[in-house]
């Protein structure tokens, strides 16, 4: 069956359409409330940066603590104000809970290092503002506040670290406090920065390094003294060596102060304030005398470059010993030798320095009476012409924790000309570490190195490694000291050897004179490869405590060592 009416056109139901407008009106609402409600997530942070930028900090508070949820910006600006409201211990709660939800959020460290700062605890400071770098290296204000913290706490070096990331500090002038004697051409010259210019760490370590080299100051430290445009002033306060001593109380002390080991040290620094320093030395002990002397000044006025020209005489008896308490002999001698050298030393940078240089020496043994095993060492009389060169680089320098790892090598080829006329070679190797736990000063002070070394040919007795204490040796084993009744031979002689040294020094005293350090130590070697047989060739560990005493700027050392292998004891007390 058909049908003619027409259908009505469709359309929702009421029910649909009440749903539809309640649903629109809802949505407008949320809309309305997102723009006009700070209690939403974004608008919310917009609003608290608005109030705190009005500082209104209690209304931060009231908002934050009203907030449905928590978030960055909340515990933020919660923390910010509690603390601009002096509730410091709640602000640094705060900032402590929004580290934990949110750790990579830089904000909160960076304003707990602001709370510790403001009480002065610039250690904390740092460390909350090294954190807060960790997250973000590039963050200009993490930076500036983190060399502001270390200048404060005395450590130029790291301040100027982080203030060069951000392009500071700025040096307006560059003073010498008091003004040295030395040519004025050839102290500027050791400076890598200047007036008017940005103060760079690698200029000032490299300045540093050039000034060392100059070998007149032997006290020196660069200070900033910043200025009310944000700028600084450099000072370089030193104390110089000129002449026999800068009064008659430090020139006696410098001369005599090797009357233990009956020697005076003739030395006359800075002539005609050119940095040329005469050093010296007169042994007048009978089993070991010697006579040394040594010219030494920079090249064409430039600090980077010196010459040193040396003449060593030499009259010594040797009885050689496989133990500190053996009464046996393994060789014994009287060396006479006379050596002359020349040599050049250059610092490039702050990091590496070398020398090169030749000798030529002359030697004779009498009274030679040896094993047959030591024989090939104690050749007869023989001429020889020595090449010797040595770099030192600084392998790690660590300004935020004061540490320093160094590395230095030296080779020495000789021939003989007489006598068996072979060739000979030493080679040494040498690590060291050098830490100042303390930001400021150098209260406590930590040591160590490591050396190894090797002989290769028939190399002459006074050719090779002697360790033990002894004015003439740069290799300490402070259990062992190296002469006995005057005569060397008493401690290690080697070929080859490996050598620790490790010490940790305490200031006990200081009045600006007179200074006093303690220094537990403890020593290791190893011979490896000798032509003396000493103490079966086993590991020696050594022992003991050094007191150093530094007076006018002269330094002295008092040690005990104990040698644990044979149990003896070891007193001594030299000139450093």
């Amino acid at each position: 069956m058909e049908c003619d009416f027409q259908l009505d056109a469709a359309r929702s139901s009421p029910a649909l359409r009440t749903l539809i407008s309640l649903a629109s009106l809802l949505l407008f609402s949320s809309i309305l409330a997102s723009q006009s409600n700070p209690d939403s997530t974004q608008s919310l942070a917009a609003h608290l940066e608005q109030l705190s930028k009005q500082q209104r900090w209690m209304e931060i508070v009231g908002l934050t603590e009203r907030a449905p949820t928590s978030s960055a910006d909340t515990e933020y600006y919660r923390g910010l104000a509690l603390a601009q409201l002096g509730a410091v211990g709640r602000a640094e709660l705060v900032f402590r809970k929004g580290i934990r939800l949110y750790p990579f959020d830089k904000r909160f460290p960076i304003e707990l290092a602001g709370i510790e700062f403001k009480q002065k605890n610039y250690s904390s400071a740092t460390f909350w503002l090294r954190r807060a770098l960790r997250i973000d290296p590039a963050d200009a204000y993490g930076n500036e506040f983190l060399a502001t913290t270390y200048f404060l706490e005395g450590n130029l070096d790291a301040a100027i670290k982080y203030w060069n990331l951000v392009q500071k500090p700025q040096v307006e002038n560059v003073r010498a406090n008091p003004q040295p004697r030395v040519d004025p051409i050839l102290f500027d010259h050791a400076f890598a920065f200047s007036s008017a210019s940005t103060l760079r760490l690698a200029d000032l370590w490299t300045t540093d390094a050039r000034i060392q080299h100059l070998g007149i100051f032997p006290a020196y430290k660069f200070e900033l003294t910043p200025k009310p445009d944000g700028k600084f002033d450099v000072s370089f306060n030193s104390r110089e060596q000129n002449g026999w001593g800068n009064n008659k109380w430090q020139a006696m002390l410098s001369l005599f102060r090797g009357a233990l080991q009956q020697t005076v040290h003739p030395e006359y620094f800075n002539i005609n304030n050119s940095a040329t320093n005469f050093l010296s030395l007169v042994r007048f002990d009978a089993q070991r005398r010697r006579a040394f002397a040594s010219l030494s000044g920079p090249l064409r006025r430039d600090p980077k470059w010196r010459y040193d020209l040396a003449l060593d005489l030499r009259n010594e008896n040797w009885i050689i010993r496989n133990s500190p308490q053996s009464t046996s002999i393994s060789g014994g001698f009287n060396l006479r030798k006379e050596r002359v050298s020349a040599s050049v030393s250059s610092v490039p940078a702050w990091r590496w320095r070398w020398r090169s240089g030749f000798e030529i020496a002359h030697r004779s043994l009498l009274n030679v009476r040896s094993v047959a095993a030591a024989a090939p060492a104690l050749m007869p009389d023989a001429s020889e012409l020595n090449y010797f060169a040595e770099a030192e680089y600084q392998l790690a320098r660590v300004p935020d924790h004061r540490f320093l790892m160094t590395a230095d090598a030296r080779s020495e080829t000789g021939r003989l000309w007489s006598g068996s006329k072979d060739l000979f070679t030493n080679l040494e190797g040498r690590a060291r570490l050098h830490w100042l736990p303390q930001q400021r000063g150098s209260d406590y002070e930590i040591t160590g190195q490591a050396t190894c070394a090797k002989n290769f040919g028939i190399v002459p007795i006074d050719e090779q490694f002697v360790l033990g204490l002894d004015p003439d040796t740069d290799l300490p084993l402070r259990g062992h000291i190296v002469t006995d009744g005057g005569r060397k031979g008493n401690s290690p002689v080697a070929r080859s050897f490996l050598l620790t040294n490790a010490e940790a020094d305490k200031i006990v005293y200081s009045n600006g004179l007179i200074t006093l350090k303690v220094a537990p130590f403890l020593d290791t070697a190893k011979v490896i490869d000798s032509d003396f047989v000493y103490q079966q060739q086993k590991w020696l560990f050594d022992l003991g405590v050094e007191a150093k005493v530094t007076v006018l700027g002269i330094g002295f050392v008092v040690s005990y060592g104990k040698d644990l292998r044979s149990g003896t004891n070891a007193f001594y007390a030299a000139a450093k």
